[in-house]
This record gives structure tokens, sequence and C-alpha cells, in this order.
């Protein structure tokens, strides 16, 4: 073990309880005391107050100087938008297909919403800058739960509930039955209602904020993408997304 070792593992500790700090103080209710920092994070007062120092000197906390208690700056939230601004998700999106095409050998998608419709941004063995309706599609489905009902009438209204299949919801009621179904079991299928003889599978990325920014699905045929086989790509599925929201920066279930 080198000379140099203990200290860098020192200065990760270091790091991570500065980290513990800022976050603590963006979850609080309100402007925070030095003791009460120290009490939740088990730290002794000293260490706690080196840590806000820290945190002030790089002007992310500030200090009232009326009851001494602690809280976060708004340059936190400068440099997250700033960061949000620059990122781009695709980079960040394309290994993790990449990994999942090698496993599965099925018709991938990546997809975002633009103008209530559904666009895809990368694609394995489909076609890619294509749009799709959002009430008639795995992915769809997923990027509707961000919709208030007031968002969700404007859609309607704009673009209509189109027939594609017999199978396809084409009644506001129906639409918000099965939003509520894909929002409590985490995911959304397509059963051939956007295009006969075409199954789809969809699991949610979400961002640091826990919006949903895009999602991914598994699309095939309705005679190989069974109920069963469902089933069994949806673990891998779901494990794909949540590794792709983790890089985002969420930290949710």
């Amino acid at each position: 073990m080198s000379e140099t070792t203990p200290a860098r593992a020192t200065s990760n500790q270091s790091t991570e309880k500065a980290f513990a700090v800022l976050e603590l103080l963006s979850e609080a209710q309100g402007p925070m005391r030095l003791q009460d920092i120290s009490t939740a994070l088990g730290l002794n007062s000293s260490t706690a107050l080196r840590f806000v120092n820290a945190l002030q000197n790089c002007g992310y906390a500030a200090q009232d100087p009326d009851t001494q208690r602690y809280y976060l700056t708004f340059k936190i939230c400068r440099v997250a938008n700033q960061m949000r601004s620059h990122t781009e998700l695709l980079p960040i999106v394309r290994p993790f297909m990449e990994a999942l095409f090698q496993e599965i050998h099925e018709a991938l998608c990546l997809a975002v919403e633009q103008d209530m419709c559904m666009l895809y941004l990368d694609v394995r063995m489909r076609q890619m800058g294509n749009s799709s309706p959002l009430h008639s599609t795995g992915i769809g489905k997923l990027l509707l739960l961000n919709y208030s009902e007031e968002q969700l009438d404007q859609m309607i209204a704009r673009k209509g509930l189109t027939r594609y299949t017999e199978h396809t919801i084409t009644t506001k009621a129906a639409l918000l039955a099965e939003l509520d179904k894909v929002r409590r079991q985490g995911y959304a299928l397509d059963d051939e209602e956007n295009e006969v003889g075409s199954r789809c599978m969809a699991c949610p990325i979400r961002d640091y904020s826990g919006d949903i920014v895009a999602g991914i699905s598994i699309t095939g045929p309705s005679t190989r993408l069974t109920d069963e086989q469902v089933l069994h790509y949806l673990p891998v599925l779901s494990a794909t997304a949540a590794q792709i929201s983790a890089a985002l920066g969420y930290r949710g279930v």
C-alpha cells in the first residue's frame, strides 16, 4: 500500500461528508441550526461547522445573521440548470442500449416527447427520427404520466385519440384508466394498439428531479413478444432503465 492511499481515502470521506451536508440542507424544510446538522449526520459540531464553512466559502450555503441558521443558496440550482442544458441524452444512453441489444437481440427504441408526440432518438433494428402518437405506444404512455389532466385535455383537443387498430384507446376515460395502471405497475405495454401484429413494452427513464424524460422499449411481433416473453424481458429492461436514470442523477426507487 502506498503512503498516499490513506490521505486519498480521507479526502474522499471528507468530500462525501460535505455532500451529505449539502443534501441535508437541500431536503430541509427551512434553515437549520448547526447542532441539528451535526446530530442528523452523526458529526460533532466542530466537524459539521468545517463542512458548512466549506459550502459557504464556495457560495453554496449561507447563514441567516439573525437566527444563525444555515441554508442553501440558489447557486446549486444554477449548476444543475447549466448541467441539464449542456448534457445530451444520447451519449449517456447508447452504451446501455447497446449492452441490452447484445443480450436480447430485439428491436429497441429510445424516445422523448416533442410537441405532444413521441420522437425516436435512437433505435436498434428500426428507423429513427420518426414520431408516433402518445396514447397508442408504450413509451408514449410513460411520457403522458408527466401530464396534468388539463394538459391531457389539451393534447386530446390538438391531437385527438386516433384509432389505429381495434385495440387502440380512443376515450379519455379509458386513457386515464390505462395511465393509472401504468403508474402502478411501473411499465407500459402497447398491445397491438399502434400497429396490428406488433407489441411493445417500455420502462421510464427519469432525471435527477424524478421527471420521466424518456422511455426505452422492446418491440417485436405479437407472435414472439408473448405475455410470457414480456415477463421474461421485463427485469432486464427495467434494470437498464434504472441504470440510465441513475446516470442522469435519479436517486429514487
